[in-house]
């Protein structure tokens, strides 16, 4: 008999299970209590339930965390990057970043990613299928358990796009805010598209705010496209708008998150257009050296160019941060552990 997945079954659902098993409803909320708030990994843990009910939800439940098949901590100990496996064989990237104002995380919400960016790991092979609600969840409660301290923020940023699997991404997002769950707020919540404008309107009628954030990448068509090919279904002109649309419905400002590439989208002739397309909008424009692909061949612009920039931008009143590296020395750019996976796997078969 196939068991019941109980990660990130909500409280309310678990006591219908329950219930039609004939165990207390209140039991739910203990289980929740050790999944959420004590990081258990085995219902044998949950010793204030009586161990009779333990055999017995071990027999017809599961608790659905995948398993630890690879896994990199960078020298400082500051960033944990980990592979999680689930049933079928399929493993999904999640990251730890240890800061000093609390940990954070970075979830993936596909295996792979379709959108096939040309400087991203993610999109090497393809797309293999959606995250489920539970499976996004794992990749959370597996990094609480790692960091044996509370989660402050997530950062739906890994491997994927989130609003191709937009029902499931705002299961997990409603339910980690959950007070009997993660109880992360909303604002500590950010969600990274390539831009799906269609799905962002949608968002935007959510009543979720959420921090948005935005693949930008280059301010003009041409170059996007070539950087980014759901540009050709949604240009500039349609993401700017929408972006628009939703920092004004949510009063939140919207990142705009910009990869900088060697002397592609890195010269004077971005800055311009830049500046030209952001000015006078609630807006933050992250700046991300390019962590080198081998497979890609892009390189990393110098500090230099970097500075350059960021300042050109402040200059003309363009809110411009540079990303605090975490990580740099176990790669921790999306997809990057799972593609050497990936290779692995295909060399054994």
């Amino acid at each position: 008999m196939k068991k019941v997945n109980i990660c990130g079954l909500p409280l309310n659902e678990l006591k219908e299970q329950f219930k039609s098993e004939d165990i207390a409803p209140f039991r739910a909320a203990q289980v929740m209590e050790w999944l959420y708030k004590r990081a258990a990994a085995d219902f044998s843990q949950m010793d204030n339930l009586p161990l009779s009910l333990r055999e017995k939800l071990a027999m017809k439940y599961d608790l659905g965390l995948g398993s630890l098949v690879a896994q990199l901590t960078s020298k400082d100990g500051k960033t944990t990057k980990s592979l999680i496996e689930f049933a079928d064989k399929m493993a999904v990237e999640t990251v730890l970043m240890r800061q000093s104002y609390g940990n954070s995380i970075c979830v993936s919400s596909q295996a792979g990613c379709a959108m096939g960016c040309s400087f991203c790991a993610s999109t090497l092979h393809g797309v293999a299928r959606n995250l489920s609600f539970g499976e996004i969840m794992a990749q959370a409660l597996y990094n609480l358990r790692a960091s044996k301290a509370p989660i402050n923020n997530i950062v739906l940023m890994g491997s994927g796009e989130p609003l191709q699997n937009y029902d499931n991404v705002l299961s997990f997002i409603r339910e980690v805010h959950e007070k009997y769950s993660l109880n992360i707020g909303y604002r500590n919540i950010t969600l990274s598209t390539c831009g799906i404008v269609p799905r962002i309107y949608d968002l935007a009628q959510e009543d979720l705010p959420i921090t948005l954030s935005i693949s930008l990448h280059a301010p003009q068509d041409e170059l996007r496209s070539e950087l980014m090919p759901i540009n050709r279904k949604y240009p500039l002109h349609d993401v700017l708008a929408v972006a628009d649309y939703y920092a004004q419905k949510t009063k939140r400002r919207v990142t705009y998150e910009y990869i900088l590439i060697d002397h592609i989208n890195d010269n004077e002739e971005q800055i311009k257009a830049l500046v030209s397309i952001l000015r006078g909008k609630l807006a933050n424009v992250n700046l991300i050296p390019v962590n080198p692909v081998l497979e890609r061949g892009f390189n990393r612009p110098s500090n230099k160019r970097v500075q350059h920039f960021q300042q050109s931008l402040l200059k003309q009143h363009i809110n411009a941060t540079v990303r605090r590296e975490m990580g740099a020395d176990i790669n921790a750019a999306c997809g990057q552990l799972r593609n050497k996976y990936m290779q692995e796997k295909t060399k054994k078969s």
